[in-house]
């Protein structure tokens, strides 16, 4: 996570063997808070009635006692109350296995710098608002917070299978860019959406994208793109339904069997999926 798309071999200067950092958050400028408290004005009234509902009563926990970006210290203070969760400044991406291991012990590891002014409409790597606005409300709802924590332990095992890459696009197409069932609609909760103005309109209106039931084994063996919206949405039933098919599943056999299964490519779709809507794909 953070401004630096190259990971580092070792911990940076100033950083501490678990690749933390100071917030720091006397540093901010004016400007810097300004933008802060413009991206959560806009997004926030842009989520309305498209985001799922324990993302905005977890909204709640970044309203903090100061003005601007939130200060880690008294964010981590809330968030352990509500799920044993703590937020944690990091000066960029960090290696895998730190990342797992800060999951698994219920630590999200966040960039500590903010886009420019000039920058509000698209950054190519998540900074303080994607890391903190985007995961930090649903952290707040304790099955998710089980999910998140499952998934960093999950982590450190596919390590061991050589299985990180198949792993990776669970992360994706969950976390970032997933869509969950509210009643006959479909909501928003992945953080890469619900912290992007246009993608937040794009993943429920367009009628570019697949929007597709999820499936453990599907969703492992489907490539994703970086660099535009995604060209497949992924739908929950339920943070219950998430975890409990994640926990149930025994990954071992699981990347044994997708070791020999094909990669499917974003836009493609198969007979066995569950379609909510079929994409024009137009927007590639």
């Amino acid at each position: 996570m953070g401004a630096d798309s190259t990971i580092l071999d070792a911990p940076p200067p100033g950083a501490a063997a678990d690749w933390t950092v100071p917030q720091a958050w006397a540093g901010y400028t004016a400007e810097e808070h300004a933008v802060w408290d413009h991206l959560f004005a806009r997004q926030s009234a842009m989520l309305r009635g498209r985001v799922v509902p324990d993302f905005v009563a977890g909204l709640d926990m970044l309203r903090m006692s100061k003005p601007g970006i939130p200060d880690f210290e008294e964010l981590s203070a809330r968030l352990m109350a509500a799920t044993g969760w703590r937020v944690v400044a990091v000066p960029g991406l960090v290696p895998d296995a730190i990342f797992f291991e800060h999951l698994a012990n219920r630590r999200f590891v966040a960039g500590r710098f903010i886009r420019r002014a000039d920058q509000i409409d698209y950054l190519q790597e998540p900074d303080v608002f994607h890391d903190v606005f985007g995961h930090v409300p649903l952290l707040a709802q304790p099955v998710f917070a089980d999910y998140m924590q499952a998934y960093g332990e999950g982590g450190l095992r596919a390590m061991r299978h050589g299985a990180i890459d198949r792993l990776a696009r669970l992360y994706w197409y969950t976390v970032e860019f997933g869509l969950i069932r509210t009643g006959e609609a479909l909501s928003l909760y992945g953080a890469g959406i619900v912290s992007s103005f246009g993608e937040s309109t794009f993943a429920l209106d367009d009628p570019s994208p697949h929007r597709i039931g999820f499936d453990l084994k599907r969703v492992m063996r489907t490539r994703y793109r970086i660099d535009d919206y995604q060209q497949n949405y992924f739908v929950i039933d339920s943070f219950d339904d998430l975890l409990r098919q994640t926990l149930e599943a025994d990954f071992a056999p699981l990347y044994a069997d997708l070791a020999g299964a094909p990669d499917i490519d974003p836009g493609i779709l198969l007979e066995s999926d569950q379609i909510f809507s079929r994409g024009t794909q137009r927007h590639t």
